[in-house]
């Protein structure tokens, strides 16, 4: 399991360890209604007990209940601290949709407990889903987030159509935004000339890449990706189905940056 120092020590003095998300919590110090009912109702926290808390961007919150509402947990904080990430990087992963969305949802969940920072939905010429319920998704990632133990939730995107993610993040476009430090993959199935993801990754640089659909990405849009400087790769000898690639990509790129 990934969990950040800080939870390791308070771990080490408390048997019920559980992470609460409080995106607010530097403006009010009172869980949310569906934080509160799982904190007094189902856990069973009571007045002064100790509970461990998060923003979703990366700082942990050590703190006391003043209050166990089971709507509005009121609570104090007793310290606060900025959690490293356990990777250097930031992982972007682009996925067309699988048409069965629960193994979609399977890919998320993954991927937030391995650590991606962020999730674009794809929307290419063979996808097979071309709808999406992201609020379904978000609290999946929030779920993932909260089992896992890490202060950073990745963000999702909404479903992207393939040209406007060229737009975005074609090179001219990113030199204009000075974000050239970024390696772009398109991982693909054509016999093409390619090499391995794990060969071509390089340490200390953020990364984007493309996982398509399980009719793969069509001809035109990988030319349309290496003319925009994406790198053709392929994700080892096996073919891999969607949300398969999509965490050996993430898992490949996160353990060759841990820290």
């Amino acid at each position: 399991m990934r969990m950040c120092i800080f939870c390791c020590n308070f771990a080490q003095n408390w048997d019920r360890m559980y992470l609460f998300y409080t995106p607010d919590i530097e403006t009010s110090h009172f869980l949310s209604e569906e934080e509160s009912a799982h904190c007094v109702r189902v856990l069973r926290y009571d007045r002064g007990d100790e509970i461990l808390l998060t923003d979703g961007r990366g700082t942990t919150y050590h703190a006391r209940i003043t209050n166990p509402h089971p709507r509005h947990c009121e609570f104090e904080i007793l310290s606060q601290e900025k959690q490293v990430k356990t990777h250097n990087i930031y992982l972007h992963v682009a996925i067309a949709p699988t048409k069965n969305i629960e193994r979609l949802e399977w890919m998320v969940e993954k991927c937030t407990e391995i650590g991606v920072d962020e999730i674009t939905p794809l929307l290419c010429r063979f996808s097979e889903r071309k709808n999406l319920r992201n609020d379904r998704l978000e609290k999946i990632i929030l779920s993932a987030a909260k089992q896992s133990l890490t202060p950073y939730l990745p963000k999702l995107n909404p479903l992207t159509d393939f040209a406007t993610l060229m737009e975005t993040y074609g090179d001219e476009a990113m030199r204009r935004r000075g974000e050239e430090a970024m390696d772009k993959f398109i991982a693909h199935c054509y016999k093409d000339e390619k090499r391995e993801l794990k060969d071509e990754l390089r340490k200390g640089r953020d990364v984007l890449i493309l996982i398509g659909p399980e009719g793969d990405f069509s001809e035109q849009e990988v030319e349309q990706a290496i003319a925009q400087g994406f790198v053709p790769v392929g994700l080892g000898r096996s073919r891999l189905r969607t949300e398969t690639a999509g965490v050996v990509a993430c898992h490949t790129a996160v353990l060759l940056n841990e820290e």
